[in-house]
């Protein structure tokens, strides 16, 4: 019903993309968290945490430190100089190679993001409810890609901040059903069972070479170095947070709702983490069987241990959580491709034409995330989703946030060097996922020379080496920098609007 009530107010692109830059702070907040806060979440953490223990926790707690430097410097500069696109910045810094690049780079890894959301929310659902997990998927992408086909950004937001609240309210009820269980002993017998158990340990702190290429175990280093770098690129060069910079109203509610972000997300994944840990309590006290398979452990939970009331809640907080991260994600995808494909090449189409191709294009974004979805299902004896999916979309990040860094961070960066940069990076992430070894000790090629490191590193390495390469190349061989290189780095005082999104626009379109 919201979607059909905000779509009768949209009547331009912006109203659709980026909500007519209207949001409060605490709006902008919320929308972010729903961004992060999903199905992967609710399923994704407690598995791990019964499995291997808070080996993820450090890296989730490390978001704090990177908004406080996003809402300084980050929020403020996307806000002077683009208009929906965060990729409309590298196309006027690196012209429009750079910017395809980019924007292709943030789909992949979107779309690989919206398949674990469906996958996990699938899970759920076909224990929960007995339906087959294809049906489950089609369900529940169908109905997600409507709403967000009608409702655009604003219907989003406010989505966000109801479902939010019932996600946090189901997440207590099952704590406290857990930590209260009568049938497994005195209250809080759960967390003793999990503390001896080992399920509060962080992981491996092993600080040397050889942990490096330990392909078996990922230390806690590793684990931090990916999360600060995928938090990193997440909060400075992936569309689906800079557009929610964008909907805020003033440039300090913009950073204030970034910065406030972290605040809510970190305790949401603190208390599934904590969930898991009580899980893997419960049925070591209980006697009653677990699940075969750690991601199945809270939807296991849910049907077997609460009352039916409780599991239509809990059941309605998964469904809302899904549905607010993947519209949010949808409608980024779409935003992105409506205005740095379709428009680098379309750039006079009318607001009615681009309201129309942004909503074909959350259809197609959303059949492509559910075909992610049924590729990544669960086996047994393999690591848990959200463990393989670190992985993953470190690599899928294609060393974006080192591209962002070398027009960021640099006046002497040129066109010519960022090119050569996305080529080295290109060739270093094939040779790193042909050459590595995966957990089952198989690699897909033998070149002799071989990526021997934990492939954790491969998409962390990717942004140095993109980063690196440009760098140097941009010394070297020189090329074309923008005359206003100056307000497109680090250096832009925010004072004044020294060059509004809609110049910035207009140059990069035309590079």
């Amino acid at each position: 019903m919201l979607s059909f009530v905000v779509s009768k107010k949209q009547k331009t692109a912006a109203d659709y993309f980026v909500a007519g830059r209207s949001m409060p702070a605490w709006a902008v907040a919320m929308a972010l968290m729903a961004a992060l806060i999903s199905s992967n979440t609710v399923i994704g953490h407690p598995a791990t945490v019964y499995q291997k223990g808070m080996i993820l926790l450090l890296g989730n707690a490390s978001l704090l430190f990177v908004l406080i430097f996003v809402a300084k410097y980050i929020v403020p500069f996307y806000r002077h100089v683009i208009g929906m696109s965060a990729y409309e910045y590298i196309g006027a810094r690196f012209g429009v190679a750079g910017r395809m690049y980019a924007s292709a780079g943030f789909v992949a890894s979107c779309v690989f993001d919206l398949g674990l959301t469906l996958l996990t929310t699938a899970i759920a659902l076909n224990i929960m409810t007995g339906w087959s997990l294809t049906e489950v998927l089609l369900w529940t992408s169908g109905f997600t890609i409507i709403y967000t086909m009608i409702g655009g950004m604003k219907a989003v937001v406010w989505s966000s901040v109801i479902q939010g609240s019932v996600l946090i309210g189901a997440a207590l009820m099952i704590i406290a059903r857990l930590v209260f269980a009568p049938e497994v002993g005195p209250p809080g017998a759960v967390l003793g069972e999990a503390w001896r158990a080992g399920k509060f340990d962080l992981g491996s702190f092993e600080f040397s070479w050889a942990s490096l290429f330990d392909t078996t175990v990922t230390s806690q280093w590793l684990f931090l170095l990916a999360y600060l770098a995928n938090w990193c690129r997440r909060y400075i060069a992936d569309q689906h947070m800079v557009q929610r910079y964008l909907i805020a109203r003033t440039d300090k509610d913009a950073a204030s709702g970034a910065f406030w972000n972290g605040f809510l997300c970190v305790p949401i994944w603190a208390i599934f983490m904590l969930i898991g840990a009580c899980l893997y309590g419960y049925y070591q006290l209980s006697a009653q069987p677990g699940p075969a398979l750690s991601d199945n452990v809270v939807p296991h939970f849910i049907v077997n241990h609460l009352p039916a009331g409780i599991v239509g809640l809990v059941l309605a907080a998964i469904i809302a959580a899904t549905m607010s991260s993947i519209s949010a994600d949808l409608n980024s995808i779409s935003t992105v491709l409506t205005t740095d494909f379709v428009g680098h090449y379309f750039p006079n189409l009318r607001d009615r034409v681009q309201l129309l191709l942004g909503r074909l294009l959350v259809f197609a974004s959303g059949i492509l995330a559910t075909a992610v979805a049924l590729y990544m299902r669960p086996t047994e004896g393999a690591a848990s989703i959200m463990e393989r999916g670190v992985t993953v979309a470190a690599v899928l990040s294609g060393g974006t946030l080192g591209l962002f860094f070398l027009g960021f961070l640099t006046r002497r960066a040129t066109r010519q060097g960022c090119y050569i940069g996305i080529a080295a990076c290109a060739v270093f992430t094939a040779w790193g996922l042909l050459t590595s070894t995966s957990s089952s000790g198989k690699r897909l090629l033998d070149l002799g020379f071989n990526f021997e490191m934990n492939p954790i590193l491969i998409g962390v390495f990717g942004h140095v080496v993109l980063f690196g390469v440009g760098y140097i190349a941009s010394l070297l061989f020189g090329g074309y920098r923008p005359e206003n290189v100056e307000q497109l780095t680090f250096r832009r005082k925010y004072g004044t609007v020294a060059a509004s999104a809609s110049a910035t626009t207009n140059t990069s379109a035309h590079s």
